[in-house]
Protein backbone atom coordinates (compact mmCIF):
# COMPACT_ATOMS: atom_id res chain seq x y z
CA UNK A 1 0.00 0.00 0.00
CA UNK A 2 1.13 3.54 -0.67
CA UNK A 3 1.67 5.60 2.46
CA UNK A 4 0.09 8.72 0.92
CA UNK A 5 -3.17 6.84 0.21
CA UNK A 6 -3.59 5.75 3.87
CA UNK A 7 -4.56 7.63 6.97
CA UNK A 8 -3.95 4.96 9.60
CA UNK A 9 -0.60 3.63 10.79
CA UNK A 10 -0.65 0.66 13.18
CA UNK A 11 2.33 -0.76 15.12
CA UNK A 12 1.84 -4.43 16.09
CA UNK A 13 3.75 -5.78 19.11
CA UNK A 14 6.46 -3.18 18.62
CA UNK A 15 7.94 -4.90 15.57
CA UNK A 16 5.68 -4.46 12.55
CA UNK A 17 3.89 -1.44 11.11
CA UNK A 18 0.98 -1.26 8.68
CA UNK A 19 -0.36 1.68 6.62
CA UNK A 20 -4.10 1.19 6.20
CA UNK A 21 -7.31 2.89 5.20
CA UNK A 22 -8.92 4.11 8.38
CA UNK A 23 -12.48 3.90 7.06
CA UNK A 24 -12.16 0.27 5.92
CA UNK A 25 -10.64 -0.99 9.17
CA UNK A 26 -12.93 0.95 11.49
CA UNK A 27 -16.01 -0.32 9.63
CA UNK A 28 -15.39 -3.82 11.04
CA UNK A 29 -13.32 -3.22 14.20
CA UNK A 30 -14.89 -1.65 17.24
CA UNK A 31 -11.61 -1.26 19.13
CA UNK A 32 -9.76 0.40 16.20
CA UNK A 33 -12.67 2.76 15.64
CA UNK A 34 -12.69 3.79 19.29
CA UNK A 35 -8.90 4.27 19.47
CA UNK A 36 -8.81 6.23 16.19
CA UNK A 37 -11.50 8.67 17.36
CA UNK A 38 -9.70 9.20 20.66
CA UNK A 39 -6.37 9.85 18.91
CA UNK A 40 -7.99 12.34 16.48
CA UNK A 41 -9.43 14.36 19.34
CA UNK A 42 -6.11 14.38 21.12
CA UNK A 43 -3.88 15.38 18.19
CA UNK A 44 -6.43 17.26 16.02
CA UNK A 45 -5.16 15.63 12.81
CA UNK A 46 -6.65 13.14 10.37
CA UNK A 47 -3.61 10.87 10.16
CA UNK A 48 -3.68 8.45 13.10
CA UNK A 49 -0.90 6.33 14.56
CA UNK A 50 -1.82 3.48 16.91
CA UNK A 51 0.24 0.96 18.87
CA UNK A 52 -1.18 -2.45 19.77
CA UNK A 53 0.77 -4.71 22.12
CA UNK A 54 0.30 -8.45 22.77
CA UNK A 55 -1.83 -8.95 19.71
CA UNK A 56 -2.71 -12.67 19.26
CA UNK A 57 -0.46 -14.18 16.61
CA UNK A 58 1.46 -10.94 16.16
CA UNK A 59 1.72 -9.56 12.64
CA UNK A 60 0.21 -12.69 11.08
CA UNK A 61 -2.95 -12.38 13.14
CA UNK A 62 -3.41 -8.69 12.41
CA UNK A 63 -2.75 -9.18 8.71
CA UNK A 64 -5.49 -11.86 8.49
CA UNK A 65 -7.97 -9.52 10.15
CA UNK A 66 -6.98 -6.67 7.78
CA UNK A 67 -7.46 -8.95 4.76
CA UNK A 68 -10.96 -9.73 6.03
CA UNK A 69 -11.72 -6.01 6.18
CA UNK A 70 -10.30 -5.28 2.73
CA UNK A 71 -12.17 -8.30 1.39
CA UNK A 72 -15.45 -6.63 2.36
CA UNK A 73 -16.15 -9.17 5.11
CA UNK A 74 -14.96 -12.28 3.30
CA UNK A 75 -11.89 -14.47 3.81
CA UNK A 76 -11.01 -18.11 3.28
CA UNK A 77 -11.29 -20.06 6.52
CA UNK A 78 -9.69 -23.43 7.30
CA UNK A 79 -8.79 -25.44 10.41
CA UNK A 80 -5.24 -24.13 10.15
CA UNK A 81 -6.19 -20.41 10.38
CA UNK A 82 -9.54 -20.46 12.17
CA UNK A 83 -7.99 -20.24 15.66
CA UNK A 84 -5.92 -17.20 14.72
CA UNK A 85 -8.91 -15.51 13.00
CA UNK A 86 -11.11 -16.15 16.03
CA UNK A 87 -8.65 -14.67 18.53
CA UNK A 88 -7.90 -11.71 16.24
CA UNK A 89 -11.62 -11.00 15.93
CA UNK A 90 -11.96 -10.96 19.70
CA UNK A 91 -8.92 -8.68 20.13
CA UNK A 92 -10.25 -6.15 17.54
CA UNK A 93 -13.88 -6.44 18.73
CA UNK A 94 -15.14 -7.47 15.31
CA UNK A 95 -18.61 -8.28 16.62
CA UNK A 96 -22.19 -8.06 15.37
CA UNK A 97 -22.65 -4.76 17.25
CA UNK A 98 -20.20 -3.14 14.84
CA UNK A 99 -21.49 -4.65 11.60
CA UNK A 100 -23.64 -7.61 10.64
CA UNK A 101 -21.97 -10.90 9.72
CA UNK A 102 -18.70 -9.75 11.19
CA UNK A 103 -15.56 -11.88 11.56
CA UNK A 104 -16.30 -13.18 15.07
CA UNK A 105 -19.71 -14.49 14.07
CA UNK A 106 -18.24 -16.19 10.98
CA UNK A 107 -15.51 -17.93 12.99
CA UNK A 108 -18.01 -19.15 15.57
CA UNK A 109 -20.18 -20.56 12.80
CA UNK A 110 -17.16 -22.33 11.32
CA UNK A 111 -16.21 -23.79 14.71
CA UNK A 112 -19.68 -25.33 15.11
CA UNK A 113 -18.55 -28.09 12.75
CA UNK A 114 -15.48 -28.79 14.89
CA UNK A 115 -16.58 -32.30 15.91
CA UNK A 116 -16.86 -33.31 12.24
CA UNK A 117 -13.27 -32.41 11.47
CA UNK A 118 -10.66 -35.07 10.80
CA UNK A 119 -7.95 -35.92 13.30
CA UNK A 120 -5.40 -33.96 11.27
CA UNK A 121 -7.62 -30.88 11.07
CA UNK A 122 -8.12 -30.82 14.84
CA UNK A 123 -4.39 -31.07 15.43
CA UNK A 124 -3.72 -28.42 12.79
CA UNK A 125 -5.98 -25.99 14.60
CA UNK A 126 -4.58 -26.90 18.00
CA UNK A 127 -0.99 -26.51 16.81
CA UNK A 128 -1.74 -23.03 15.43
CA UNK A 129 -2.61 -21.91 18.99
CA UNK A 130 0.94 -22.36 20.25
CA UNK A 131 1.95 -18.73 19.66
CA UNK A 132 -1.15 -17.27 21.35
CA UNK A 133 -2.09 -20.03 23.76
CA UNK A 134 -3.14 -17.64 26.56
CA UNK A 135 -5.55 -15.77 24.28
CA UNK A 136 -6.94 -19.05 22.97
CA UNK A 137 -7.40 -20.30 26.51
CA UNK A 138 -9.11 -17.12 27.71
CA UNK A 139 -11.51 -17.21 24.77
CA UNK A 140 -12.59 -20.80 25.49
CA UNK A 141 -11.27 -21.97 22.14
CA UNK A 142 -8.76 -24.36 23.69
CA UNK A 143 -11.51 -26.10 25.63
CA UNK A 144 -13.46 -26.67 22.43
CA UNK A 145 -10.42 -28.03 20.64
CA UNK A 146 -9.53 -30.30 23.57
CA UNK A 147 -13.03 -31.74 23.61
CA UNK A 148 -12.84 -32.44 19.88
CA UNK A 149 -9.37 -33.95 20.28
CA UNK A 150 -10.52 -36.36 22.97
CA UNK A 151 -13.41 -37.38 20.78
CA UNK A 152 -10.95 -38.18 18.00
CA UNK A 153 -8.68 -40.10 20.38
CA UNK A 154 -11.56 -42.31 21.44
CA UNK A 155 -12.81 -42.77 17.89
CA UNK A 156 -9.38 -43.61 16.46
CA UNK A 157 -8.20 -45.86 19.27
CA UNK A 158 -8.45 -49.53 18.32
CA UNK A 159 -7.49 -50.67 21.80
CA UNK A 160 -10.10 -51.53 24.46
CA UNK A 161 -9.65 -50.50 28.06
CA UNK A 162 -9.11 -54.07 29.22
CA UNK A 163 -6.41 -56.70 28.81
CA UNK A 164 -6.08 -58.84 25.73
CA UNK A 165 -4.68 -56.03 23.62
CA UNK A 166 -1.59 -56.28 21.41
CA UNK A 167 0.41 -54.71 24.25
CA UNK A 168 -0.60 -57.63 26.45
CA UNK A 169 0.99 -60.19 24.16
CA UNK A 170 4.76 -60.34 24.23
CA UNK A 171 4.72 -63.12 21.67
CA UNK A 172 3.51 -60.79 18.95
CA UNK A 173 6.00 -60.36 16.16
CA UNK A 174 5.13 -56.70 15.70
CA UNK A 175 6.98 -53.98 17.47
CA UNK A 176 5.12 -52.51 20.46
CA UNK A 177 5.50 -49.01 19.16
CA UNK A 178 3.22 -49.86 16.24
CA UNK A 179 0.32 -50.22 18.61
CA UNK A 180 -1.68 -47.57 20.40
CA UNK A 181 -3.45 -44.94 18.35
CA UNK A 182 -4.07 -45.48 14.67
CA UNK A 183 -4.72 -42.38 12.61
CA UNK A 184 -7.19 -42.15 9.78
CA UNK A 185 -4.93 -39.90 7.71
CA UNK A 186 -1.99 -41.48 5.97
CA UNK A 187 0.42 -38.53 6.45
CA UNK A 188 1.88 -38.13 9.91
CA UNK A 189 -0.23 -35.62 11.87
CA UNK A 190 1.41 -32.45 13.13
CA UNK A 191 2.77 -32.46 16.65
CA UNK A 192 1.59 -29.80 19.06
CA UNK A 193 4.07 -28.29 21.50
CA UNK A 194 4.42 -29.70 24.99
CA UNK A 195 2.77 -26.63 26.69
CA UNK A 196 -0.38 -27.21 24.63
CA UNK A 197 -0.50 -30.89 25.52
CA UNK A 198 0.25 -30.16 29.18
CA UNK A 199 -2.64 -27.72 29.29
CA UNK A 200 -4.84 -30.36 27.70
CA UNK A 201 -3.91 -32.94 30.34
CA UNK A 202 -4.26 -30.44 33.17
CA UNK A 203 -7.68 -29.38 31.88
CA UNK A 204 -8.79 -33.00 32.07
CA UNK A 205 -7.50 -33.31 35.64
CA UNK A 206 -5.15 -36.12 34.63
CA UNK A 207 -1.73 -34.52 35.05
CA UNK A 208 1.15 -36.38 36.78
CA UNK A 209 -0.03 -38.83 39.45
CA UNK A 210 -3.69 -38.02 38.71
CA UNK A 211 -3.52 -39.89 35.39
CA UNK A 212 -5.78 -42.93 35.58
CA UNK A 213 -6.88 -43.14 31.95
CA UNK A 214 -5.48 -45.80 29.61
CA UNK A 215 -6.49 -44.08 26.36
CA UNK A 216 -4.91 -40.83 27.52
CA UNK A 217 -1.78 -42.72 28.54
CA UNK A 218 -1.48 -44.28 25.09
CA UNK A 219 -2.00 -40.89 23.46
CA UNK A 220 0.83 -39.43 25.56
CA UNK A 221 3.13 -42.32 24.66
CA UNK A 222 2.43 -41.78 20.97
CA UNK A 223 3.06 -38.06 21.34
CA UNK A 224 6.35 -38.62 23.19
CA UNK A 225 7.43 -41.23 20.64
CA UNK A 226 6.86 -38.64 17.90
CA UNK A 227 9.00 -36.14 19.82
CA UNK A 228 11.80 -38.71 20.07
CA UNK A 229 11.57 -39.47 16.35
CA UNK A 230 11.78 -35.76 15.51
CA UNK A 231 14.87 -35.45 17.69
CA UNK A 232 16.59 -38.45 16.10
CA UNK A 233 15.77 -37.38 12.53
CA UNK A 234 16.76 -33.76 13.07
CA UNK A 235 13.47 -32.42 11.69
CA UNK A 236 11.92 -29.42 13.37
CA UNK A 237 15.00 -28.77 15.47
CA UNK A 238 14.56 -31.92 17.53
CA UNK A 239 13.48 -31.98 21.13
CA UNK A 240 14.06 -28.41 22.20
CA UNK A 241 14.56 -29.21 25.87
CA UNK A 242 14.15 -32.55 27.57
CA UNK A 243 12.90 -30.83 30.72
CA UNK A 244 9.89 -29.48 28.82
CA UNK A 245 8.73 -33.05 28.25
CA UNK A 246 9.49 -34.26 31.78
CA UNK A 247 5.99 -33.59 33.11
CA UNK A 248 4.36 -35.41 30.21
CA UNK A 249 6.78 -38.34 30.54
CA UNK A 250 5.98 -38.63 34.26
CA UNK A 251 2.26 -38.45 33.52
CA UNK A 252 2.52 -41.26 30.98
CA UNK A 253 4.55 -43.45 33.36
CA UNK A 254 2.06 -42.95 36.19
CA UNK A 255 -0.65 -44.23 33.88
CA UNK A 256 1.46 -47.20 32.76
CA UNK A 257 2.34 -48.19 36.32
CA UNK A 258 -1.30 -47.92 37.40
CA UNK A 259 -2.47 -50.22 34.58
CA UNK A 260 0.50 -52.53 35.00
CA UNK A 261 0.45 -56.01 33.54
CA UNK A 262 -3.26 -55.83 32.76
CA UNK A 263 -2.60 -53.53 29.80
CA UNK A 264 1.11 -53.86 29.01
CA UNK A 265 3.39 -56.80 28.33
CA UNK A 266 7.03 -56.87 29.36
CA UNK A 267 7.99 -56.02 25.78
CA UNK A 268 5.60 -53.07 25.82
CA UNK A 269 7.08 -51.83 29.10
CA UNK A 270 10.59 -51.95 27.65
CA UNK A 271 9.31 -49.89 24.72
CA UNK A 272 7.82 -47.36 27.13
CA UNK A 273 11.12 -47.12 29.01
CA UNK A 274 13.00 -46.57 25.76
CA UNK A 275 10.62 -43.76 24.75
CA UNK A 276 10.62 -41.80 28.02
CA UNK A 277 14.25 -42.30 29.12
CA UNK A 278 15.62 -39.30 27.23
CA UNK A 279 12.75 -36.92 27.93
CA UNK A 280 13.47 -35.68 31.44
CA UNK A 281 11.77 -38.56 33.27
CA UNK A 282 12.04 -38.13 37.04
CA UNK A 283 14.06 -40.61 39.08
CA UNK A 284 11.02 -41.67 41.09
CA UNK A 285 8.97 -42.48 37.99
CA UNK A 286 11.86 -44.34 36.40
CA UNK A 287 12.22 -46.47 39.53
CA UNK A 288 8.50 -47.25 39.49
CA UNK A 289 8.67 -48.31 35.85
CA UNK A 290 11.80 -50.41 36.39
CA UNK A 291 10.23 -52.19 39.36
CA UNK A 292 7.21 -53.02 37.21
CA UNK A 293 9.48 -54.38 34.48
CA UNK A 294 11.40 -56.38 37.07
CA UNK A 295 8.22 -58.07 38.27
CA UNK A 296 7.53 -59.21 34.68
CA UNK A 297 11.09 -59.91 33.58
CA UNK A 298 10.46 -63.65 33.25
CA UNK A 299 8.26 -62.83 30.24
CA UNK A 300 11.05 -60.99 28.41
CA UNK A 301 13.24 -62.32 25.62
CA UNK A 302 16.87 -61.63 24.82
CA UNK A 303 15.84 -59.35 21.95
CA UNK A 304 13.71 -57.31 24.35
CA UNK A 305 16.76 -56.60 26.51
CA UNK A 306 19.10 -55.92 23.61
CA UNK A 307 16.90 -53.43 21.75
CA UNK A 308 15.64 -51.63 24.85
CA UNK A 309 18.90 -50.01 25.88
CA UNK A 310 19.36 -46.25 26.14
CA UNK A 311 22.70 -44.50 26.62
CA UNK A 312 24.63 -47.63 27.45
CA UNK A 313 21.87 -50.00 28.45
CA UNK A 314 18.89 -50.44 30.68
CA UNK A 315 19.50 -52.17 34.00
CA UNK A 316 16.44 -53.14 35.96
CA UNK A 317 16.21 -54.34 39.53
CA UNK A 318 14.26 -57.53 40.19
CA UNK A 319 12.40 -57.75 43.46
CA UNK A 320 12.46 -61.47 44.26
CA UNK A 321 10.31 -61.24 47.35
CA UNK A 322 7.28 -62.96 45.86
CA UNK A 323 8.76 -64.42 42.70
CA UNK A 324 8.46 -68.17 42.34
CA UNK A 325 11.66 -70.19 42.04
CA UNK A 326 10.98 -71.32 38.47
CA UNK A 327 10.30 -67.77 37.35
CA UNK A 328 13.49 -66.66 39.06
CA UNK A 329 15.52 -69.36 37.28
CA UNK A 330 14.02 -68.33 33.97
CA UNK A 331 15.19 -64.79 34.64
CA UNK A 332 18.61 -66.15 35.59
CA UNK A 333 18.97 -67.93 32.24
CA UNK A 334 17.86 -64.78 30.44
CA UNK A 335 20.36 -62.56 32.26
CA UNK A 336 23.21 -65.01 31.55
CA UNK A 337 22.37 -64.89 27.83
CA UNK A 338 22.23 -61.10 27.97
CA UNK A 339 25.56 -60.97 29.78
CA UNK A 340 27.22 -63.12 27.11
CA UNK A 341 25.85 -60.89 24.34
CA UNK A 342 27.16 -57.64 25.80
CA UNK A 343 30.49 -58.95 27.14
CA UNK A 344 32.48 -58.08 23.98
CA UNK A 345 31.38 -54.45 24.24
CA UNK A 346 34.51 -52.36 24.79
CA UNK A 347 32.53 -49.68 26.61
CA UNK A 348 31.16 -52.15 29.19
CA UNK A 349 32.82 -51.32 32.50
CA UNK A 350 33.69 -53.88 35.15
CA UNK A 351 31.20 -52.35 37.57
CA UNK A 352 28.35 -52.78 35.08
CA UNK A 353 29.38 -56.34 34.28
CA UNK A 354 29.40 -57.19 37.98
CA UNK A 355 26.14 -55.33 38.51
CA UNK A 356 24.37 -57.62 36.04
CA UNK A 357 26.12 -60.80 37.15
CA UNK A 358 25.37 -60.17 40.84
CA UNK A 359 21.87 -58.74 40.38
CA UNK A 360 20.24 -62.11 41.04
CA UNK A 361 20.49 -64.40 44.07
CA UNK A 362 22.38 -67.70 43.75
CA UNK A 363 19.07 -69.57 43.78
CA UNK A 364 18.27 -68.11 40.36
CA UNK A 365 20.94 -70.31 38.75
CA UNK A 366 21.34 -74.07 38.70
CA UNK A 367 24.99 -73.52 37.81
CA UNK A 368 27.29 -70.68 36.87
CA UNK A 369 28.28 -71.93 33.43
CA UNK A 370 26.58 -68.97 31.76
CA UNK A 371 28.49 -66.54 33.96
CA UNK A 372 31.74 -68.40 33.26
CA UNK A 373 31.18 -68.14 29.53
CA UNK A 374 30.41 -64.43 29.78
CA UNK A 375 33.43 -63.88 32.01
CA UNK A 376 35.69 -65.69 29.57
CA UNK A 377 34.43 -63.56 26.68
CA UNK A 378 34.78 -60.38 28.73
CA UNK A 379 38.37 -61.15 29.74
CA UNK A 380 39.31 -61.96 26.15
CA UNK A 381 37.73 -58.72 24.92
CA UNK A 382 39.35 -56.57 27.62
CA UNK A 383 43.01 -57.65 27.84
CA UNK A 384 44.13 -54.40 29.48
CA UNK A 385 42.29 -55.02 32.76
CA UNK A 386 44.36 -54.70 35.92
CA UNK A 387 44.95 -57.56 38.36
CA UNK A 388 42.51 -56.03 40.87
CA UNK A 389 39.78 -55.78 38.24
CA UNK A 390 40.31 -59.38 37.15
CA UNK A 391 40.19 -60.53 40.75
CA UNK A 392 36.92 -58.68 41.30
CA UNK A 393 35.45 -60.36 38.22
CA UNK A 394 36.45 -63.86 39.31
CA UNK A 395 35.05 -63.37 42.80
CA UNK A 396 31.56 -62.87 41.36
CA UNK A 397 31.37 -66.62 40.70
CA UNK A 398 29.92 -68.91 43.34
CA UNK A 399 31.93 -72.09 42.94
CA UNK A 400 30.01 -74.03 45.57
CA UNK A 401 26.66 -73.39 43.87
CA UNK A 402 28.08 -74.56 40.57
CA UNK A 403 28.83 -78.06 41.93
CA UNK A 404 25.20 -79.23 41.84
CA UNK A 405 23.97 -80.69 38.57
CA UNK A 406 21.07 -83.05 37.83
CA UNK A 407 22.03 -86.58 36.89
CA UNK A 408 20.23 -86.32 33.55
CA UNK A 409 22.89 -83.88 32.33
CA UNK A 410 25.43 -86.69 32.49
CA UNK A 411 23.14 -89.23 30.83
CA UNK A 412 22.41 -86.88 27.93
CA UNK A 413 26.13 -86.39 27.33
CA UNK A 414 26.21 -82.68 27.87
CA UNK A 415 29.66 -81.10 27.83
CA UNK A 416 29.09 -78.05 29.95
CA UNK A 417 31.54 -79.24 32.59
CA UNK A 418 34.31 -79.30 30.04
CA UNK A 419 33.61 -75.68 29.25
CA UNK A 420 33.35 -74.78 32.93
CA UNK A 421 36.76 -76.30 33.66
CA UNK A 422 38.38 -74.59 30.68
CA UNK A 423 36.70 -71.30 31.53
CA UNK A 424 38.00 -71.45 35.09
CA UNK A 425 41.45 -72.36 33.82
CA UNK A 426 41.52 -69.45 31.41
CA UNK A 427 40.15 -67.07 34.03
CA UNK A 428 42.86 -68.08 36.47
CA UNK A 429 45.53 -67.74 33.76
CA UNK A 430 44.34 -64.23 32.88
CA UNK A 431 44.30 -63.23 36.53
CA UNK A 432 47.90 -64.45 36.83
CA UNK A 433 48.88 -62.57 33.66
CA UNK A 434 47.29 -59.42 35.03
CA UNK A 435 49.21 -59.89 38.26
CA UNK A 436 52.50 -60.24 36.40
CA UNK A 437 51.83 -57.13 34.34
CA UNK A 438 50.65 -55.24 37.38
CA UNK A 439 53.83 -55.86 39.37
CA UNK A 440 54.19 -57.11 42.93
CA UNK A 441 51.10 -58.47 44.62
CA UNK A 442 49.77 -56.99 47.80
CA UNK A 443 49.15 -59.43 50.71
CA UNK A 444 45.32 -59.20 50.38
CA UNK A 445 45.56 -59.89 46.65
CA UNK A 446 47.76 -62.95 47.21
CA UNK A 447 45.33 -64.23 49.83
CA UNK A 448 42.37 -63.79 47.49
CA UNK A 449 44.18 -65.63 44.71
CA UNK A 450 45.04 -68.50 47.05
CA UNK A 451 41.41 -68.81 48.16
CA UNK A 452 40.31 -68.74 44.51
CA UNK A 453 42.79 -71.50 43.59
CA UNK A 454 41.63 -73.64 46.51
CA UNK A 455 38.00 -73.31 45.45
CA UNK A 456 38.85 -74.28 41.91
CA UNK A 457 40.89 -77.24 43.15
CA UNK A 458 37.97 -78.43 45.29
CA UNK A 459 35.68 -78.24 42.31
CA UNK A 460 38.03 -80.29 40.14
CA UNK A 461 38.47 -82.95 42.83
CA UNK A 462 34.69 -83.23 43.20
CA UNK A 463 34.29 -83.58 39.44
CA UNK A 464 37.00 -86.23 39.23
CA UNK A 465 35.26 -88.22 41.96
CA UNK A 466 32.00 -88.10 40.01
CA UNK A 467 33.76 -89.30 36.85
CA UNK A 468 35.36 -92.15 38.74
CA UNK A 469 32.05 -93.22 40.22
CA UNK A 470 30.47 -93.29 36.79
CA UNK A 471 33.31 -95.33 35.31
CA UNK A 472 33.16 -97.73 38.23
CA UNK A 473 29.43 -98.15 37.67
CA UNK A 474 29.92 -98.86 33.99
CA UNK A 475 32.66 -101.39 34.68
CA UNK A 476 30.41 -103.18 37.15
CA UNK A 477 27.63 -103.40 34.57
CA UNK A 478 30.03 -104.71 31.90
CA UNK A 479 31.44 -107.28 34.32
CA UNK A 480 27.96 -108.60 34.99
CA UNK A 481 27.10 -108.74 31.27
CA UNK A 482 30.42 -110.31 30.36
CA UNK A 483 31.36 -107.54 27.94
CA UNK A 484 35.00 -107.15 27.08
CA UNK A 485 34.72 -103.75 25.48
CA UNK A 486 35.34 -100.87 27.84
CA UNK A 487 34.00 -97.50 26.73
CA UNK A 488 34.11 -94.20 28.47
CA UNK A 489 30.90 -92.45 29.51
CA UNK A 490 29.15 -90.66 26.70
CA UNK A 491 29.84 -87.23 28.10
CA UNK A 492 33.58 -87.98 28.29
CA UNK A 493 33.99 -89.19 24.72
CA UNK A 494 36.43 -87.06 22.77
CA UNK A 495 38.16 -85.57 25.82
CA UNK A 496 40.40 -86.53 28.67
CA UNK A 497 39.76 -86.45 32.36
CA UNK A 498 39.62 -83.06 34.01
CA UNK A 499 43.00 -81.87 35.13
CA UNK A 500 43.63 -80.84 38.71
CA UNK A 501 45.73 -77.84 37.79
Amino acid sequence: MQEELCDLKVYINGGHEYFLDQRILCTFSGSLSRMAKKEKRRRQIEFVELEIADFPGGADGFELAARFCYGNGRIHMSPSNISLLHCAALALEMTEEVVACNLLAQTETFLEGLFYWTWREVLDSLKSCELFIDAADDSGLLQKLFSALLGKISANSEIPLVAGTPFASSSSSSSPDTYGLRFSSSPRPPTASSPVIEKLIATLGAYASENRNLILTRFLLHYLKTAVQKASSGNGGGVEDAATYGGLADTAVYGVVLMGRTAFSCRGLFWVLRVVSGLGLSKDCRNKLERLIGSMLDQATLDDLLISGHDGGVFVSLDDGGVALQRMKKVGRLMDKYLREISPDQSLRVSKFLGIAESLPDSARDCFDGVYRALDIYLESHPALSFEERSRLCRCINYESSLWRPARNYKEGRTRRTFSVSARRRARRRVTEGRVRGGERSPPAAKDELRLNLQMMQWRVAELEKVCREMKGQMSKMAKSGSKVVSSPSHLQGRGLPRLC
